[in-house]
């Protein structure tokens, strides 16, 4: 019946996807107005009610696989770990040793009920956590708006929700867009999308609107179908939407590929511990039993206290901690107005020592406002503010913060009577090659020009003359020194110069291409001042306190660059221009990229490029940009951080989402990222040397005394209640000086952290082993000790308020060194702990302390202890604090910090 069902989805979607496939044929090999009738639509768009019958045709623009797992695989993942795995083998050897093998009338079901718990306690635990996060991930998420700009056929044009295009919308592409579903382009000017994510190519590809025979080629291929998940380069395009969801290309894709994407560091190290944890039991535990085995001579026994041991060793919790620390920073952080997008990405945040990031918008108030409009000599000309105008008004690419001042200062002065004096005839799109954007406009009269703007190097590059003294003069060397010398004196006064030139009566209209970009009259400067936040200078400075290097990686000019830095309190020094950095190799660059603070002029690879040299020099770095043109140095990052304002492609490469684009926010985050790490290690390492401390007294009782040091369901009760107060952990506060360094995962430091605080508790174990067996125990029965003894009643006795006095001390010892190694500071005086972590350590103290006392403890084979007990308790106690500490320090001075 199962593969029935099986075979007929499949045949189903084989027929869906032939359908699609047929669908993207059709379209791509004819011509417009087929296309449209072919999908349903016409010139206007569709109308609200069209868009929702296809919308119940063609399904929801949402990629469902590989997205939210099943109910039944959530639980799995919770529930299946290495460490849960060991428990529930030692369960089922505990049924076969304690039920089904034991004699009638003995059964026991403690132990198997005790580790069926601790399973339960840390699968929901850890569920829980992961469903919260998941949910507050999805609620995050919903903050952050993707949109495409579509034709409808009441409205015009609109921004929706990247969901909900449907089959059949009209979708105008530009600069920075991401195409939002399996599209045929209807007109293109100059556009190249990026496919990268979906081929492999690095290079961009030229789309245009020419039919094309699809038959034979893959469709990836035909130079006139754009597909979800490829980004726009540059250029400007209308498309229609073919195919949307899970009919894409890339949702064919994400059926087919079900990998996972490579593990963090952090991870990696999360794993190599567990399994460092789990060798040590598998070794230790045969030796345990043996042991024990040979010298007390009962077999069943040993092996009950061994699969006792083994749970003790067993740190099931870690996942749920890990999990639960990483929850929590996700939902602290969003609090904060850092929206984590991908959990892992809070540990890098935290590591990372170096922030690469783009000047406008991060440094500066991201408003930008144009100061003056000059011809070349550096007077007031209103007839250039006209041009760069038309430039700004008539473009239809990516409209950025420098043509919303243009269009703005131009409407104050003269109104709007330039919007209706012209029509547009053509444009050449921005691109980050040229640097610079043309349009071509006709007036009433039909005089036909282009009109040019860009950085003042290019635009030099493609005009032929200039306006000089009132005149067209040929551009000659020394009017070209003048000019540029003349942008100089702007850029150092902190301004972004940009020029304006333009053409009379260029080539035939629907032939324009960059290659017209030439024998142009330059006509004078626009001057843009964007000035620092006021906010950045303290930012910087609690920045470089955290130990985190600030280097800004700008397209801008490095006069500007240099004069915005030095107004924020960070040193530029030497600069590197993107010129220079292309004649060094990845060694070269690596040494100078680790001394320079400010590299300008650089292009969106350049940038990637001293992204990666820096991380392959073994630094962390973050990359926060919002441009299209940081994408790929976003990708190449440790962490990618960006801003809900910023392009669609920005957004889909960030691992982290700023709400406010300020460095002030950023340090929140960073510094949230640090106590995440910070109580994920404390338990990681107290885990760790808590189990290595536990190993050395189980063996020396095992290998001295006549009798187990504790029954096995002592030992798996304790286990329990130390896991249930070990859950306040991730809640817990985090030392201020901690906060001030990244942190990177460093896995030798758990072996070491281990060899050196594990045999101290052993200490004060052996001192308790030795108190009860030749002090308190003898006292309770005359005066001997046990291979004295014949009476079984006084034997019994003596065993189990042995067993009763190492059970309390065990708990007092290990919920101790919580406080103890959660700080490199005098515990409860210099620094304290959280009212959870508080509350919850000592309620498992009280709890153990008072169950020898109840009728629990009595069905437990525990004993009440007598009061010189609880006086010789607290001298053990306050000698093991002391020594802990004393060995905290000398690990600090040894090892450098204690986590």
């Amino acid at each position: 019946m199962k593969n029935t069902k099986r075979a007929r989805a499949q045949s189903a979607r084989i027929a869906r996807e032939n359908a699609v496939r047929e669908r993207l044929n059709l379209a791509a090999s004819r011509e417009e107005e087929q296309v449209l009738r072919l999908l349903g639509t016409g010139r206007g768009g569709l109308s609200k009610a069209a868009a929702e019958a296809s919308r119940e045709r063609y399904g929801a623009n949402t990629v469902t696989y590989g997205k939210k797992q099943s109910l039944g695989k959530r639980i799995c993942g919770a529930f299946i770990n290495p460490f849960t795995v060991v428990l529930l083998a030692l369960a089922a050897v505990s049924v076969c040793t304690d039920v089904v093998f034991a004699r009638s009338g003995e059964e026991n079901y403690v132990t198997v009920l005790i580790i069926t718990a601790m399973v339960l306690i840390s699968g929901i635990l850890r569920f829980v956590q992961e469903t919260r996060s998941g949910n507050a991930a999805a609620r995050l998420g919903r903050m952050i708006h993707t949109t495409t700009c579509v034709e409808r056929e009441e409205t015009g044009r609109e921004e929706i929700p990247l969901d909900d295009v449907t089959v059949g919308d009209l979708i105008h592409l530009s600069a920075g867009d991401m195409v939002p579903a399996d599209v045929r382009i209807l007109t293109a000017k100059d556009l190249f999308i990026s496919q990268a994510a979906l081929t492999g190519e690095s290079a961009p590809v030229e789309k245009d609107a020419r039919p094309a025979d699809a038959s034979g080629a893959a469709l990836s291929e035909c130079s006139n179908l754009a597909f979800m998940g490829s980004n726009v380069i540059s250029g400007s395009a209308v498309a229609v939407a073919a195919a949307v969801g899970n009919d894409t290309m890339l949702g064919g894709m994400a059926r087919v590929l079900t990998a996972k994407p490579p593990k963090t560091s952090f991870e990696k190290g999360v794993n190599e511990v567990s399994w460092v944890l789990i060798r040590f039991m598998l070794i230790m535990v045969p030796v345990v039993l043996f042991v024990n085995g040979f010298t007390k001579g009962d077999w069943m026994q040993a092996a009950l206290f061994a699969i006792s041991v083994a749970v003790g060793l067993t740190p099931e919790m870690m996942p749920m901690i890990v999990t639960t620390s990483l929850a929590r920073g996700a939902v602290a952080m969003s609090r904060k107005k850092v929206i984590i997008k991908n959990l892992s990405a809070i540990q890098n945040l935290g590591s990372m020592d170096i922030l690469c990031t783009d000047k406008t918008g991060t440094l500066t108030q991201d408003k930008v406002v144009l100061e003056y409009h000059l011809d070349i000599h550096g007077r007031e000309d209103d007839r250039v503010l006209r041009h760069a105008f038309l430039n700004s008004f008539y473009q239809t690419g990516l409209k950025n913060l420098i043509d919303v001042a243009i269009i703005s200062r131009q409407r104050e002065l003269a109104g709007e009577e330039l919007e209706t004096a012209y029509t547009k005839v053509d444009e050449i799109p921005f691109d980050f090659n040229r640097r610079r954007m043309s349009v071509v406009v006709r007036d009433g009269s039909g005089k036909t020009q282009m009109i040019t703007k860009g950085a003042v190097e290019e635009m030099l590059k493609c005009c032929a003359f200039a306006e000089y003294n009132g005149k067209v003069e040929p551009l000659s060397g020394a009017i070209r020194t003048y000019v540029l010398a003349r942008s100089d004196e702007l850029n150092a006064a902190g301004m972004r110069v940009i020029a304006v030139a333009h053409k009379t009566n260029p080539a035939p209209v629907g032939e324009f291409s960059a290659a017209d970009e030439e024998g142009m009259v330059l006509l004078g400067f626009l001057a843009f001042l964007d000035p620092p936040k006021k906010t950045t200078a303290a930012a910087l400075r609690a920045l470089r306190d955290h130990g985190v290097a600030v280097k800004v990686l700008t397209g801008d000019n490095e006069k500007v660059t240099c004069r915005i830095c030095a107004q924020v309190g960070l040193e530029a020094g030497q600069v590197l221009l993107g010129s220079q950095l292309d004649s060094l190799d990845d060694g070269e660059l690596a040494r100078e990229a680790e001394k320079i603070t400010v590299f300008a002029k650089l292009s969106p690879a350049q940038k990637a490029r001293v992204v990666r040299v820096l991380r392959e020099a073994g630094h962390s770095v973050g990359y926060m940009g919002d441009g299209i043109n940081d994408a790929a140095a976003m990708k190449a990052s440790d962490v990618g951080i960006s801003v809900d304002t910023a392009v669609d492609v920005a957004k889909e490469s960030a691992g982290v989402v700023l709400l406010e684009k300020d460095l002030g926010v950023l340090e929140e985050g960073i510094l949230e990222g640090r106590k995440t790490y910070a109580n994920m290690i404390k338990y990681i390492k107290m885990t760790a040397s808590s189990n290595f401390g536990n190993m050395f007294s189980v063996l020396a009782a095992s290998a001295f005394l006549p009798f187990l040091p504790m029954e096995s369901i002592h030992l798996i009760l304790l286990n329990l209640i130390y896991d249930i107060s070990c859950t306040a952990i991730p809640w817990d506060n985090v030392d201020r000086e901690y906060l001030r360094r990244p942190r990177k995962w460093d896995a030798s430091s758990i072996s070491r952290f281990m060899l050196w605080m594990g045999p101290t508790s052993s200490v004060f174990d052996i001192v308790t082993y030795l108190l009860m067996y030749f002090v308190l125990c003898p006292a309770a029965v005359g005066g001997r000790l046990f291979g004295q003894l014949t009476d079984p009643a006084a034997r019994a006795l003596y065993v189990a308020l042995f067993q009763t006095g190492w059970f309390v001390e065990s708990m007092w010892s290990q919920t101790l060194v919580i406080h103890m190694i959660r700080t490199p500071k005098l515990p409860f005086v210099q620094s304290r702990a959280s009212g959870p972590v508080l509350g919850l350590t000592f309620a498992g103290i009280a709890a153990v302390t008072a169950i020898p006392f109840t009728p629990l403890g009595a069905a437990l084979g525990l004993t009440p202890l007598p009061g010189a007990y609880f006086g010789a308790l607290g001298g053990i106690i306050l000698c093991y604090m002391l020594l802990a500490t004393l060995v905290k320090n000398l690990y600090v001075r040894r090892c450098g910090e204690l986590l």
